[in-house]
């Protein structure tokens, strides 16, 4: 089949596309199959003929004549399809379908190069500059889209053909070696307790994009290729922001949550939360980075981080993850802490202690107050890639009052009467309290001596007794009278500055970060320029938003205003996107 069958747009008859989801055997069997049938093996153009309507949707969103997608985009696309074939994205989960990998890849791809006309690409360069570079990005964009997923070959599954050779997936593509082979099926064999490295995905990427491709990316700019490499091995950049890392993550959750929607008869419902792990963790370590609550360490910290390991101050953090998720616009959010706690507990991302409870009881310095928390099953599970290192405290943070009454359950609203401070044992001493060695403990050691840290020998404190008492008076925290409520298309960036912005102003006015005006809420540059957001972004962004509402500069849509006794320029946000003010009370926008 000629690939410009596949591409025709209405011209000729209309070859019918296979159906997305081919099954190789009955419905009521595919279940409990007595003989796993394999799957059966296509060639690339039956691959693309299947999937006709989408890539003819993806020139269209590209732009190029046929000669440039077919260079670009067509190219990689046949080469993903070669070496992923009909695999499935997941055992059981979404894209589990013969052909679900082949399909997650174009459809992330697609939603993500969409996402590429609401941003701008290196605003400080000039004009000219980046016109020359807005192909190149697109086009690496699509390219991490498509091979967002491409490490699931190389680390989840073992595919096998006829004779039970197994495809050495690091030497080519999967369609090759069953036509080398003359293969007509192959099977597939989920790996259980495989660790999901993104990683993996950059050896297999030679065989997707060519060296020439590459150097087109490369030339006149150095942001394409690091950029578009960072998102695929799920690396940070630290000296600067990755939007195509935020592009393809929202792509992938529209995508992954469709189709989990999409296929409910698979369970009789659909489940939503079944992938949500991966979003939890990008989450906390968002918030490790950006949210002053989260900075490990710190007094009133929601994360505490000793040589016991890491933990989490438990249900408070849930607020703050929760509410993080839904201004991504991610369906299917746990509301309650104990539904996240055993997703993340189910994933291996929380350690239980011996006694099989989630919960641990901490007492951060000074030493007067514990806490309920949970913990990492590595600290690196957070603090990967937070580009600053964390000293973990010299004291134990484990408290052992908490030892004798660890059966007691304390209301989440219900703080714990502060107890009197036992003197601190030897820092060597320090160790969980059930006695047993924390995993990978004795290969992280003593940051100040160097030495494995060993187990604490355990001991009766009877004058200590930890007793969860009601305050004479409980109230509860008032809600936040401001909160910013963001449109969909609002840039991440923008969204979460803003937010953080608006936010402040329930605190003391002194030192909040925005105050109201007669036409809406005025938040200053600065607020933009201390995250290192570029202002044009931020400007166009809210412009296209329809968000601003007055401009006393025409061009770039800023006002100036007194705050703490300083001339500010910033951006006067309407009063109809903020919760907890009436619109009717500030002047129409301009």
């Amino acid at each position: 089949m000629s690939i410009l069958s596949i591409l025709r747009l209405g011209a000729g008859p209309r070859v019918q596309p296979e159906a997305r989801n081919e099954p190789t055997i009955d419905a009521t069997a595919r279940a409990y199959p007595s003989v796993d049938p394999g799957v059966r093996a296509r060639s690339v153009d039956e691959i693309l003929a299947a999937h006709e309507d989408l890539i003819s949707r993806i020139k269209l969103c590209y732009g190029a004549d046929r000669a440039g997608f077919e260079a670009d985009l067509l190219a990689p696309i046949r080469n993903y399809a070669a070496f992923v074939n009909l695999l499935p994205a997941t055992p059981d989960n979404f894209f589990c379908e013969v052909g679900g990998l082949f399909r997650l890849g174009l459809e992330v791809a697609f939603y993500a190069l969409q996402g590429t006309d609401g941003h701008i690409v290196s605003g400080r360069a000039t004009i000219s500059t980046r016109r020359q570079l807005e192909p190149r990005w697109r086009h690496a964009t699509f390219i991490a889209g498509l091979c967002s997923e491409l490490h699931r070959t190389l680390s989840q599954v073992v595919v096998t053909d006829e004779r039970g050779e197994e495809w050495p997936g690091y030497l080519g593509p999967l369609t090759a070696w069953l036509e080398r082979r003359r293969a007509r099926l192959f099977f597939v064999r989920w790996l259980t307790n495989s660790q999901e490295s993104r990683a993996l995905g950059l050896f297999a990427l030679p065989h997707i994009v060519s060296s020439e491709t590459m150097q087109h990316l490369a030339t006149a700019n150095t942001i394409a290729v690091p950029q578009m490499l960072s998102c695929l091995a799920g690396a940070a950049l630290y000296r600067e922001q990755n939007i195509l890392v935020d592009l393809v993550k929202r792509a992938a959750a529209l995508v992954i949550d469709r189709d989990l929607i999409a296929c409910a008869n698979r369970y009789g419902r659909p489940i939503l939360g079944a992938h949500l792990e991966r979003y939890l963790i990008d989450a906390m370590r968002r918030l490790v980075v950006s949210h002053a609550a989260w900075a490990p360490n710190h007094d009133r910290s929601r994360v505490w981080y000793g040589r016991e390991g890491l933990f989490i101050v438990w249900p408070n953090a849930v607020t703050e993850i929760r509410k993080l998720l839904e201004e991504d616009e991610l369906p299917g959010i746990p509301k309650a802490p104990d539904t996240i706690l055993e997703i993340l507990l189910g994933a291996g991302v929380f350690e239980s202690r011996s006694t099989g409870s989630p919960l641990w009881t901490i007492e951060p310095p000074p030493g007067k107050t514990v806490f309920e928390a949970v913990k990492l099953a590595a600290p690196e599970i957070l603090l990967h890639g937070h580009g600053q290192t964390v000293i973990p405290l010299s004291t134990p943070l484990v408290s052992k009052a908490g030892a004798t009454t660890a059966s007691v359950s304390t209301p989440a609203s219900a703080p714990l009467a502060p107890i009197p401070a036992a003197s601190d044992p030897p820092a060597a001493e320090a160790q969980p309290v059930d006695g047993t060695i924390t995993p990978g403990l004795d290969l992280l050691g003593d940051p100040l001596t160097g030495q494995a840290v060993g187990p604490e020998p355990e001991h009766d404190s009877p004058e200590v007794e930890a007793r969860p008492e009601l305050p004479a008076e409980t109230t509860a925290a008032p809600a936040p009278a401001f909160r910013l409520v963001a449109p969909l298309r609002l840039n991440p960036l923008v969204r979460d500055a803003l937010a953080a912005a608006i936010a402040s102003m329930n605190g003391d006015s002194r030192t909040a970060d925005a105050i109201t005006v007669s036409a809406g809420v005025f938040v200053p540059l600065e607020v933009f320029k201390r995250r290192r957001i570029d202002i044009p972004v931020v400007q166009r962004s809210l412009t296209e938003t329809g968000m601003t509402a007055v401009g006393g500069n025409a061009r770039s849509g800023t006002v100036q205003h007194d705050m703490g006794g300083k001339q500010e320029l910033g951006f006067v946000i309407r009063a109809d996107f903020v919760s907890g003010l009436d619109p009717s009370n500030f002047a129409p926008p301009a």
